[in-house]
C-alpha cells in the first residue's frame, strides 16, 4: 500500500517542476523485464530536501517587504545623490541670472573716512589729483549706475537664462538615468531570484533521482555507472545554485545603488506585466526621441546661451555710459574754507581704445566656444539616433526570444518525457534521461531570463524615445 500523502504534499506535488515528479514516477515503475524498480511506499511522498527548500523559500519571501517598480521609481527619485546634485547645480544656474541682471541697479556705497597729514604738505609720488594732505573726517554715499553699455549686459542675462534652462533639462536627463537604472536592476533582482528558484528545484530533482538510482543499485536493478552520472548531475546543479544565489546579492546591491542607498535592497519584488510588442520599425521613433529626449534640449539651450554670450563679448568693444553721485559731510577738516558739506554728480563715456587684443580674443574664444555647443549638438542627435535604433534591436530580438524559449521549453519537457519512458523500459542509458533534465533546466533558465531580458530592454527603448517617466 501506498503512504498517505498530506494536503501540503499534493499542493507541493501540483507545484513541482516536471524535472522534480520524475524521479518519483520512476520509481514506481517496472522495466522491460516486468520487475518494479523501487518500493513505491519509500518513494511516492516529495524528498524532505525539495520540502525543506520549498518552506524556507515561501517563509524567507513573506517576511520580506514588498516592493513594486513605481514604489522603487518613487524611492530613487527622492533619495538619489545625483537628483539632487542636479538640482543643485539648476539653483545655482538660476542664481546666476541674478547676477548678471544686477548691472541694471544701481551700485550704492556707504563710506567713513578719517585721515591725518601734515597740513598743507603735497604728495610728490602716486596719483595727480588730490595731492593736498590736511587732518579729516568725513561720512558719505557714492552711487554709481551704468545706463547703457551697448547691450553687453541683457545679452549676458539671456545668457544666464538660456543656461539655467538647459540646467533644467540636464536635472531631466539625470531624473530619466536613474529611473532606467532602477528599471535595470530591479529586472535583474527578479530574474536572478527566479534562477534561483529553478536552480533550487533542479538541485531537489536531481538529488531525489541520485538517492533513487541509489537505492535501485542497491537491489542490483541499475549500475554504478548511473550512479556515477546521478551524482555528477546533483553536482552540477548544487554549482547552478550557487551562481544563482551569488547573481542575487549581486543585484539586490546593485538596485540598493539604484535607489540611493548604500545597502542592498532586500525586498519582496513584484513582478511586472509584459510590455507589448515593440513598433515594426524604428524610423518613426528616431525622431520621437529628437523631440522627446532632454538631453538634445539641454544641448539646444546650450549652444544658444553660447551664441548670446558671443554677443555679449562683441559689445565689450563698443562704449560704456555710467552716472556717479556723490554726497556727505565732514564733521572735522583743519582746513579753513572747506565746507562741511558736499555732494556732486558726474557722468561718464568710456570709449575701449587698445588693451592688447584683450576684447578681441575674449570674442573669438567665445565664438569659439559656441561653434563647440553646435558640434555637440550634432554628434549628440546622431548618438540618440544610433541608442534608438540599436535598443530597438534588442527589445525586438528580446520579444522574440520568449516565443522562442516557450517553444525550447515544450519540447524540452516533451524530451525529458520521453527520455523518462525510455529510461523506465531500460530502452535507453542514465545518459539520455540526464541529458534531458539538463534540456529542461537550460530551457527554464531560457525562458524566464527572455521575459526579464525583454522588460529591460523595453525600458531601455523607453528611455532612448525620452518617455521613460
Amino acid at each position: 500500500m501506498f503512504a498517505r500523502v498530506s494536503e501540503f504534499e499534493i499542493a507541493l506535488w501540483g507545484r513541482m517542476p516536471s524535472c522534480a515528479r520524475l524521479p518519483i514516477a520512476l520509481a514506481g515503475s517496472k522495466n522491460r523485464f516486468g520487475r518494479r524498480v523501487g518500493n513505491p511506499a519509500q518513494v511516492r511522498q516529495p524528498a524532505p530536501l525539495f520540502i525543506a527548500i520549498c518552506i524556507t523559500a515561501v517563509c524567507h519571501a513573506q517576511n520580506l517587504p514588498r516592493l513594486t517598480l513605481q514604489e522603487a521609481q518613487a524611492m530613487a527619485l527622492q533619495n538619489h545623490p545625483q537628483i539632487a546634485a542636479a538640482q543643485n547645480e539648476v539653483n545655482y544656474a538660476n542664481q546666476q541670472i541674478a547676477v548678471e541682471r544686477s548691472g541694471y541697479y544701481p551700485n550704492v556705497n556707504a563710506d567713513i573716512t578719517g585721515s591725518q597729514g601734515n597740513n598743507l604738505a603735497r604728495i610728490g609720488a602716486g596719483d595727480l589729483p588730490a595731492s593736498r594732505l590736511f587732518n579729516r573726517f568725513g561720512q558719505g554715499v557714492i552711487v554709481r549706475q551704468l545706463i547703457t553699455d551697448s547691450g553687453r549686459t541683457p545679452a549676458l542675462v539671456a545668457s544666464s537664462r538660456l543656461g539655467a534652462q538647459a540646467a533644467g533639462q540636464t536635472a531631466q536627463a539625470t531624473r530619466y538615468e536613474v529611473l532606467l537604472g532602477v528599471n535595470r536592476a530591479y529586472y535583474d533582482v527578479l530574474r536572478a531570484q527566479a534562477t534561483v528558484r529553478v536552480a533550487e528545484q533542479t538541485v531537489a530533482a536531481r538529488q531525489l533521482l541520485s538517492d533513487q538510482v541509489t537505492e535501485l543499485a542497491r537491489n542490483n536493478l541499475r549500475s554504478q555507472l548511473d550512479v556515477s552520472f546521478a551524482d555528477v548531475n546533483v553536482s552540477e546543479a548544487k554549482l547552478l545554485l550557487l551562481r544563482a544565489q551569488d547573481s542575487v546579492q549581486e543585484a539586490q546591491a546593485e538596485l540598493g545603488r539604484a535607489l540611493g542607498s548604500d545597502q542592498p535592497a532586500n525586498y519582496q519584488l513584484i513582478d511586472e506585466p509584459l510590455p507589448s510588442a515593440p513598433p515594426a520599425a524604428p524610423n518613426d521613433l528616431v525622431a520621437q526621441a529628437a523631440g522627446n529626449r532632454p538631453e538634445l534640449a539641454s544641448l539646444r539651450l546650450a549652444r544658444d546661451s553660447a551664441y548670446k554670450f558671443y554677443e555679449a563679448e562683441k559689445d565689450l568693444s563698443r562704449p560704456a555710459v555710467s552716472a556717479v553721485a556723490v554726497g556727505g559731510f565732514l564733521p572735522y577738516i583743519n582746513s579753513s574754507g572747506v565746507p562741511a558739506e558736499y555732494e556732486g554728480i558726474a557722468a561718464n563715456v568710456n570709449f575701449p581704445i587698445f588693451n592688447g587684443h584683450l576684447f578681441s580674443a575674449r570674442r573669438e574664444a567665445a565664438l569659439q566656444r559656441a561653434m563647440q555647443a553646435d558640434q555637440r549638438l550634432r554628434d549628440q542627435q546622431e548618438i540618440i539616433a544610433r541608442d534608438v535604433r540599436v535598443a530597438w534591436a534588442a527589445a525586438n530580438d528580446a520579444y522574440q526570444r520568449i516565443d522562442v524559449t516557450a517553444q525550447f521549453l515544450r519540447q524540452a519537457s516533451l524530451g525529458l518525457d520521453l527520455a523518462q519512458g525510455r529510461y523506465q523500459l531500460g530502452l535507453a542509458s542514465i545518459v539520455e534521461l540526464t541529458q534531458g533534465q539538463l534540456s529542461l533546466t537550460q530551457a527554464e533558465i531560457e525562458n524566464l531570463t527572455a521575459k526579464y531580458d525583454y522588460q529591460t530592454q523595453n525600458s531601455v527603448l523607453q528611455f532612448t524615445l525620452g518617455l521613460l517617466r
